[in-house]
């Protein structure tokens, strides 16, 4: 039991990269084989939270050089204002990604908005206040906005971002705004939550974080996870989600992230950068 827990406060200083197909309908191709990163939940602030290796993941994703990199919210644990030493320190670590010349599109988490559950108050001008800051840094913030992720001859890929499942703010029609029915597409959301609110077929590939993968998981069990104690039902933390969790036409992957919550540890669940092939979808 003791090795387990010292091994807790190891693992977070661990990096896996998840090599992933991203079958998008209509994709040019063009776009066939081009990488998407995905990195997200930093969690800085968090006591012995584990800021190198949110640094090692902005260098190793910069070092992959794909065409663009998604982030899937929750930059800052606990933090009331933006004078918090939290702010300064997320922007000194995203600097080199947003100075890299890669794309960089991102969502906020509901720790962005000072959540630590679904009945605190969101602080949206904590939230509008850190968007803000990351802008002006040249990272793109989509909350319930869309841009083209990738230029194509005759057609464009779009990336979705929905706002903040806790904070109430996933306005997926709003999101979803101008761009082209038929028009290839991947929807970058902080909460799996929010998942289940598109409609059918609008979401060949979505890409969420939030849970940390469990962030402590039994060895040797597929799914159960600390999130079995807080959540009612089957909870699948990690991966891609089982075909009924959302709408028919519709597929969910979810990345374990890098940062922590409540404690400092990880089990099981090793920080994750996901790297994504995009391929046609049949």
């Amino acid at each position: 039991m003791l090795a387990i827990a010292i091994w807790g406060f190891v693992e977070p200083y661990i990096l896996d990269v998840e090599e992933e197909e991203a079958a998008i309908t209509n994709l040019p191709s063009e776009m066939e084989g081009k990488k998407i990163a995905v990195i997200g939940d930093f969690q800085i602030g968090l006591w012995l939270d584990n800021v190198w290796t949110v640094e090692k993941a902005v260098e190793d994703v910069i070092d992959m050089d794909p065409a663009a990199i998604l982030i899937t919210g929750d930059y800052v644990y606990h933090v009331d204002n933006m004078d918090d030493p939290e702010i300064a320190e997320v922007m000194e670590v995203m600097r080199p990604l947003a100075e890299s010349g890669i794309p960089v599109y991102s969502v906020l988490g509901n720790h962005d908005y000072a959540m630590s559950s679904q009945d605190v108050e969101p602080n949206t001008e904590l939230a509008e206040g850190l968007a803000t800051e990351l802008s002006s840094l040249g990272i793109m913030m989509l909350d319930n906005k869309n841009e083209i992720l990738l230029e194509g001859v005759n057609t464009d890929l779009y990336v979705v971002g929905l706002g903040s499942h806790w904070a109430g703010n996933d306005l997926a029609n709003k999101a979803f705004e101008g761009v082209p029915e038929e028009a290839p597409r991947m929807v970058l959301m902080h909460n799996p939550d929010s998942f289940k609110t598109l409609a059918g077929g609008v979401s060949p590939v979505a890409v969420a974080g939030h849970t940390h993968g469990g962030q402590i998981r039994v060895p040797f069990t597929e799914t159960w996870s600390y999130l079995n104690l807080l959540q009612s039902g089957e909870v699948t933390a990690d991966g891609w989600i089982k075909e009924d969790y959302g709408s028919a036409g519709n597929s969910l992957y979810v990345n374990r992230g890098i940062g922590m919550s409540i404690t400092p540890m990880r089990i099981n669940a090793v920080p994750e950068i996901t790297v994504f092939t995009l391929i046609n979808k049949d």
